[in-house]
């Protein structure tokens, strides 16, 4: 599967996307509104994707791998995961991101989200897709407005008792 934009190619995982996966990961403040804030090991990170990679076999869709496409290298990831960690929503999809500090503010992960999004609705024909970010990372609730989401609540994730903000759009709203 492989998804292109302007400046991005989105792809599936391979053994070469460690390394940077786990940099990405190791770095606080990316990490800060996930969860717990909690930085993750090579050895989660390899773990996650190999998950990553048996969920878009279970179910046709997952996280992509981004890589930008002048340089080859991988970025982030952006996709559509189920929110298991959020019991309230389901059943549902959720459209999710991560890159890298070094490429924030270049409108990577709005690209990436946008080309993501159409294909949940129009590949995956998945009808509504949910988006997840914890009160005070306000970059990614502006993502969030940008890709036309609108706010559907507002709760506690149980998984780290921080609150979260619940974004929806259907695909008749594209």
């Amino acid at each position: 599967m492989l998804v292109e934009t302007t400046r991005l190619i989105l792809r599936r995982w391979n053994s070469a996307d460690l390394a940077p996966y786990s940099e990405i990961c190791a770095d606080p403040d990316v990490m800060e509104w996930i969860g717990d804030g909690s930085v993750r090991t090579e050895a989660e990170c390899a773990q996650a994707i190999g998950s990553f990679e048996r969920f878009w076999e279970d179910h046709g869709f997952g996280l992509f791998a981004v890589e930008q496409r002048e340089t080859g290298n991988l970025i982030g990831f952006t996709g559509l995961a189920i929110p298991t960690f959020l019991p309230e929503v389901l059943p549902a999809v959720e459209i999710g991101w991560r890159f890298a500090k070094s490429t924030w503010g270049n409108g990577y992960a709005t690209e990436a989200a946008k080309a993501s999004l159409t294909f949940g609705f129009k590949e995956a024909k998945i009808d509504r897709i949910l988006s997840i970010h914890q009160i005070g990372n306000e970059a990614s609730g502006r993502i969030m407005q940008k890709l036309g989401m609108r706010l559907e609540r507002q709760t506690i994730d149980p998984t780290c008792n921080r609150s979260v903000r619940v974004f929806e759009v259907t695909s008749q709203d594209q």
